[in-house]
């Protein structure tokens, strides 16, 4: 395996890009596969949308569907995880005094979209603090459980999280949650090719994830997945040919031939849909590179640049290595003016990273994809060091 695979993407060369996380990155072949969708359509868009686009769509729900370890029925593409997750919070029969039981690590457009929720239907949020530095899965899912009562309709969680990093175990936590009723919401924004999924091993009822992160598909490329007994709760956030009052009978065949749960939300109206059908595309091209092999060693880079900044800084980190996620990891650092450290950065070194506070703990979060080198790392822990002025001994300037 080569050590840097730069030459597959399209960033810059003056950038030091370390935030995959946030957006992703697109392969320079999975990208013209994509322009090469967009091409199609345009040579006879009555064509490809009035007559093509249903067969079409139904590949990459297949192809999906066998990385992901679910049924091609039970998947179905939308436009970003925060698209399939009001789906379903929007969805809920939810009334007041109900209450959602989630945790203080959660995306902050998710936690707008069920005060949202809650403001319209009279629920209640409850947030659980997990127990930090995260180290255990009985203390996770202790406190998950321990949070859960007659009236927790809801389990709203992270897969992994955004602001801190953290690989959570949610299985037993998803698993209670079955036993009690409680309808289990996933939030899988960075899941997708940045961990081996098995969706149906899993056991949500609702799980959204988005392909253009880790999977490396183009933007606007996510899924959201749903046990079939849990499809028939779901309503469309919009409201075009794909839905008819008859598509709700039991065992009834959509307009287009789908179950109402595929066609009611792949059908929108207008759109452009190279970005879905791009995703067997960036499968390919994973494994063509033997990507989890990529991302054994990206972990590795990650890790080791971790354990460098808490030797320089003296801060414990948020979690052991096994709940951080393998890729990405929230790197705790001195009291600061993180939006400062954030532009200086970028200005003054060319790295591109975010630097934020998250409850009372100023953090840079690192991502490690295959287009980063250990040089970079050692540019970045040099950075740090020289704006935050830490002091870097010998062995350490180097990783």
């Amino acid at each position: 395996m080569s050590d840097n695979l730069a030459h597959h993407f399209l960033l810059r060369d003056d950038v030091v890009f370390l935030n995959h996380g946030s957006f992703g990155a697109c392969p320079r072949p999975v990208f013209a596969a994509y322009q090469g969708w967009q091409l199609e359509l345009e040579r006879e868009p009555v064509e490809f949308l009035g007559r093509r686009l249903h067969d079409l769509l139904r590949v990459p729900r297949q192809a999906l569907a066998a990385e992901l370890g679910c049924g091609s029925e039970d998947i179905v593409g939308v436009l970003n995880a925060t698209t399939g997750l009001n789906i379903v919070a929007q969805s809920l029969d939810l009334k007041p005094g109900d209450q959602i039981l989630t945790t203080d690590h959660e995306y902050s457009a998710l936690e707008k979209t069920w005060a949202y929720v809650c403001q319209k239907t009279g629920a209640e949020i409850v947030v659980i603090e997990v127990p930090l530095p995260l180290t255990s899965e009985a203390a996770f899912t202790g406190a998950i459980v321990a949070g859960m009562t007659e009236r927790t309709k809801v389990l709203f969680l992270s897969h992994i999280t955004s602001p801190t990093a953290l690989l959570f175990p949610i299985a037993a936590s998803i698993a209670e949650a079955r036993k009690r009723g409680i309808v289990s919401v996933i939030d899988g924004a960075h899941t997708p090719g940045h961990i081996r999924l098995d969706l149906d091993s899993l056991g949500a009822d609702y799980y959204s994830g988005n392909c253009h992160k880790w999977m490396m598909a183009p933007k606007g490329s996510a899924f959201l997945h749903a046990r079939p007994e849990m499809q028939g709760r779901l309503n469309p956030l919009v409201i075009s040919h794909g839905w008819t009052a008859q598509s709700r009978l039991p065992d009834a065949r959509g307009a287009f031939g789908n179950s109402p749960f595929i066609d009611e939300i792949e059908i929108q109206g207008t759109r452009d849909p190279a970005p879905w059908l791009t995703v067997p595309d960036a499968l390919a091209f994973r494994e063509e590179q033997d990507w989890w092999a990529i991302s054994d060693h990206c972990r590795h880079l990650a890790q080791a640049t971790a354990r460098r900044m808490a030797a320089l800084t003296g801060l414990a980190p948020l979690s052991s290595p096994e709940f951080s996620a393998p890729q990405m990891v929230a790197m705790p650092i001195p009291e600061c003016d993180t939006a400062e450290i954030h532009r200086r950065l970028f200005d003054d070194y060319g790295i591109e990273i975010p630097v934020f506070r998250w409850r009372d703990t100023c953090i840079a979060r690192l991502s490690v994809q295959g287009y980063n080198s250990a040089p970079q790392m050692d540019r970045l822990v040099a950075a740090l060091s020289e704006l935050l002025k830490l002091e870097v001994p010998a062995r350490l300037a180097q990783g």
